[in-house]
């Protein structure tokens, strides 16, 4: 299926989640939590649809065709 990220096309499976395509972006593992495994942190912040989804229900938010997603990563500097 075809959803929006951050305004381009992206093909996800059927079934996504937002905690599997955070995963997938990120190149990172995460726990059900939505933390990344490896300890580190996450700096990450995702609103599907102008809805910002808690990182606790990212594993079990699905993803559906044509989606609008905004991933947002924290970057350090200035």
């Amino acid at each position: 299926m075809n959803i929006r990220l951050n305004g381009a096309q992206h093909a996800v499976p059927d079934g996504a989640t937002v905690g599997a395509l955070v995963s997938g972006v990120t190149g990172r593992a995460l726990a059900e939590d939505g933390h990344a495994t490896d300890g580190r942190k996450l700096g990450v912040a995702v609103a599907r649809n102008a809805e910002v989804v808690p990182r606790s229900q990212w594993h079990s938010t699905a993803l559906a065709d044509g989606d609008d997603v905004e991933l947002v990563t924290a970057v350090q500097g200035g």
